[in-house]
């Protein structure tokens, strides 16, 4: 009961303090109650076309062709004869939910965002769309129900087409924006019959919005350099012209037409956005039409350096760049409407053509616009307080009630009661045990005082790199360089001298695993392959190795015949072989993908409870999924992660052995805290070896020993190989580094929940690994699983105290998620290995028998 209620108790003071970081970092900077102002000059344009081309780098869009001409020779004669164009600067976050509300609504992400990705509005926002009377949309269901749903009244019409169209396999992803064509195209013919219709488009204040998602998924499927993503450039460009030519042909060429075509995010050289290289935050600009300046000769020198103007062949016209966000403001101003109520953009003068009374009116409304969000934050300001987090170190009732009080007089959230008086109750239980900590200090004088603080020493060493490896994962590399010395300055060499040599060895090969790059990988399948071979040899030869050990039944041989069989599957290979032919995913490959990823956690159930037989089915069905979700060098680190922990099995008794045979241990204390303590399994299991362990045949051993000096050092090697299994092989908090690849075995069409939800598996299948040999030294070395807990606490919440206040709340989704990410890792460990440590006991201790042999084994 005891230990149930001290879970129960974690339990709830880390989610309360994992919660807090979204009440400190993360409210949303928006306000509401402003006046909408707009500019009382009648406005050049009675309608708005906006065309977003999803995922266009300006790169990609302004380089002319080695010939000289252009892949978008439409928007390339505007530029030279009657628009005015620049470069769009957007802000990290580089996704389509931020870029397409920065030129919309006018602001910057929303960061109470993070928790809500980019299709659903954390807070209500204006935007053009709002504030116009009519707007039609075609394109991306992922983008255009956000703005509707945001809308006040019914004036946002959307069209879409199904989610399941956004195939990364498709043999062509630009019939999205012919999608989006044909029913523009469609919409106005139906106009001429429809009379209401007509009527609608024919009135003032008016936006069409094309969003094409052609290119960005062509550049997500197949790179920003390949033939596909510039093609679909020239058919976007086909498309705008014939839409142009439609619209004033329905409209009688009158001159009240304003045109942008821009994008939300450019892409990098691997397929990926998100963060702030320039590949992705370099987007173009186009505007023409009414309201809009024809080109421009540029007179003189142009202030920009960057060298794009000599590059792209338009050095002899005037560049205008803007901010991402300037663009809303731009269009209210052309068609007359109020500007968006969060709008932070700076209307850009230069791109309008009209009097100076005008330019000087929309100036003054965009200041107006401004100022009001000032007064509206300035008088919150003055009504709220900061949170606070911590209560002194007192203990009374009076002083509860005295900041009950006062965050009665604050009208403070419920959620700051909780901040302020949880340190209360946990104070009053600390010196409840005061006793304990009495006899702690009296017995300190007997203590080996200068064996603890070397502990003390090394430990907060290890706790400060492994902190420093969530900033740099080289850090890791410096870890399991030092771990690898481990054997030769405890003594251990002497004693098992292949074990000792084989942790070096395993340690310096995982330790190049954090030098490998996180994001710009080229998928390799070859290396997937020599991955699933790896496995297969040294899971032979270890069924060779076990023959004179351990008696093995027939049955179990064949499982784990078919599991290797299973692991060396071609599946990756033949899958990559059949996309880049552009005939999509095999139906027998999807097959064998689900089946595999469903039978993984079933199919070690069946196999012996011995201990390395046991392990063994685990791994093999383990790896066998990771595999699948491989695309390169990654596919290697399970195998090299599972060889090391046999290693560390092994020499952990190794470590037992050698303590329990000398009056003093390897470290230099007195052998009395495992003497008369621990049971006679133990013994038996030190001198009989491992392999004749069974995990279902040990009960609880929560009780069977005390904590000892030298458990803390299992504990850090367990946190530390946690730490590695998570980042070993990328920074999975970080959609950049995200390779829709690696879920190709599985499916192809976006969702991004089922596509995040493998990538989750692929993250915790390491964790798993690690979890078991844990789960196999406490039973081997009798290793109390309540202390581990208490340690692993300890540890996990003095790293927490380091990313509480790194915590951003500005940058890239990379730069935001991450902070959070280390958060949440830290806060969260002890809680998810407490769940971790149930299913791997489960997964090595119980047996599913589906037919019985006349001799059973177990």
């Amino acid at each position: 009961m005891r230990m149930i209620t001290f879970l129960l108790v974690g339990l709830i003071v880390h989610v309360v303090f994992f919660l807090s970081i979204f009440d400190i970092y993360f409210t949303s900077p928006l306000v509401h109650g402003m006046t909408p102002h707009a500019t009382p000059q009648a406005p050049p344009s009675s309608r708005l076309v906006l065309v977003v081309a999803d995922g266009l780098r300006a790169d990609s869009f302004f380089t002319l062709l080695p010939n000289g001409s252009s892949r978008a020779p439409y928007l390339r004669s505007v530029i030279e004869e009657k628009g005015t164009w620049g470069v769009s600067h957007t802000r990290v976050p580089t996704e389509s939910r931020p870029g397409h509300v920065a030129l919309i609504a006018g602001f910057y992400e929303d960061v109470s965002a993070v928790a809500k990705g980019w299709k659903e509005n954390p807070v209500e926002f204006d935007s053009v769309f709002n504030e116009t009377r009519h707007t039609w949309c075609w394109g991306s269901p992922d983008i255009l129900p956000m703005f509707a749903k945001g809308a006040s009244g019914d004036h946002v019409y959307t069209h879409t087409y199904p989610a399941e169209e956004e195939d990364f396999a498709s043999t062509d992803a630009s019939r999205l924006d012919t999608w989006v064509f044909t029913q523009v195209k469609s919409f106005f013919q139906s106009a001429k019959s429809n009379a209401s219709l007509r009527a609608n488009l024919l009135q003032d204040e008016n936006v069409f919005f094309l969003h094409l998602l052609g290119i960005d998924t062509n550049g997500h499927a197949h790179r920003p350099m390949s033939q596909e993503y510039l093609d679909n450039i020239g058919l976007v460009d086909t498309g705008v012209a014939e839409l142009v030519s439609m619209v004033e042909d329905f409209f009688g060429h009158d001159g009240r037409t304003a045109y942008v075509f821009t994008s939300d995010h450019g892409m990098t050289n691997w397929g990926s956005h998100g963060a702030g290289h320039p590949s992705e935050t370099l987007t173009p600009l186009v505007a023409w039409g009414a309201g809009v300046h024809n080109a421009r000769r540029a007179t003189g020198p142009q202030p920009y350096s960057d060298g794009f103007l000599q590059d792209w062949k338009l050095e002899h016209l005037q560049r205008v760049d803007v901010n991402q966000a300037d663009i809303a403001p731009l269009m209210a101003s052309l068609i007359g409407v109020p500007f968006p109520l969060n709008s932070v953009g700076i209307l850009p003068l230069l791109y309008l053509n009209n009097s100076e009374h005008f330019k000087a009116e929309s100036m003054y409304t965009n200041a107006i616009q401004v100022l009001e969000q000032y007064k509206i934050k300035m008088t919150q300001k003055k009504e709220t307080t900061m949170p606070f987090l911590f209560t002194p170190f007192e203990l009374s009732l009076s002083l509860t009630v005295v900041i009950t009080v006062f965050l009665l007089i604050q009208r403070s959230p419920v959620t700051y009661y909780v901040y302020c008086l949880l340190p209360v109750p946990l104070w009053y239980s600390v010196l409840k045990e005061s006793g304990i900590l009495t006899d702690l200090f009296r017995s300190a004088p007997s203590l080996p005082l200068w064996k603890c603080f070397g502990y003390f020493v090394l430990v907060s060493f290890g706790i400060e790199l492994l902190v420093a490896s969530f900033f740099h994962r080289a850090m890791l590399t410096v870890g399991l360089a030092v771990l690898s010395l481990w054997p030769f300055l405890s003594g251990l060499f002497g004693k098992a001298k292949f074990r000792s040599l084989s942790w070096c060895l395993g340690c310096l090969c995982l330790a190049a695993f954090p030098l490998m790059p996180v994001v710009g990988r080229e998928p390799n399948v070859h290396l997937v392959t020599f991955a699933g071979v790896l496995s297969l040899f040294t899971s032979a030869c270890y069924l060779w190795s076990s023959r004179p050990r351990t008696t093995m039944h027939l049955s179990d041989r064949q499982q784990f015949v078919s599991q290797v069989t299973t692991v060396c599957a071609y599946v990756p290979s033949l899958t990559h072989s059949s996309l880049q032919q552009k005939q999509g995913l095999p139906l027998l490959n999807q097959v064998i993908s689900w089946s595999t990823l469903a039978s993984s956690m079933i199919v070690p159930l069946l196999s012996s409870t011995r201990l390395f037989q046991r392990l063994l089915s685990i791994f093999l069905s383990l790896t066998a999924t990771y595999l699948l979700l491989s695309t390169g060098s990654e596919a290697l680190f399970p195998p090299v992660l599972a060889w090391l922990m046999f290693v560390w099995i092994n020499i952990e008794q190794e470590a037992m052995l050698a303590q329990a045979s000398h009056p003093l241990n390897l470290h230099g204390f007195p052998q009395t805290s495992c003497i008369g303590i621990c049971s006679p399994i133990f013994y038996q299991n030190m001198h009989s070896g491992l392999s004749t362990i069974d995990f279902s045949a040990n009960i609880d051993i929560a009780k069977l020993r005390q904590l000892k000096l030298d458990d803390i050092r299992r504990s850090y090697f367990f946190v530390f190989f946690i730490i590695t299994a998570f980042f070993g092989t990328g920074n999975i908090a970080s959609i950049n580094s995200f390779d829709p690849a690696s879920v190709y075995c599985f499916l192809t069409v976006f969702n991004p929940f089922l596509m995040g939800g493998l990538m989750m598996w692929k993250v915790v299948i390491p964790f798993i690994i690690v979890m078991c040999t844990f789960e196999t030294i406490q039973v081997a070395t009798q290793l109390s699983s309540r202390s581990l807990f208490l340690i692993v606490l300890v540890i996990s919440d003095l790293m927490a105290l380091h990313f509480f206040f790194l915590v951003q709340d500005y940058g890239s989704w990379l730069d935001i998620g991450t902070s959070i990410s280390h958060y949440v890792i830290v806060m969260s460990m002890t809680i998810f290995l407490m769940l971790l440590s149930v299913v791997t006991h489960i997964l090595t201790s119980q047996r599913l028998t589906l037919w019985r042999h006349k001799k059973h084994f177990p």
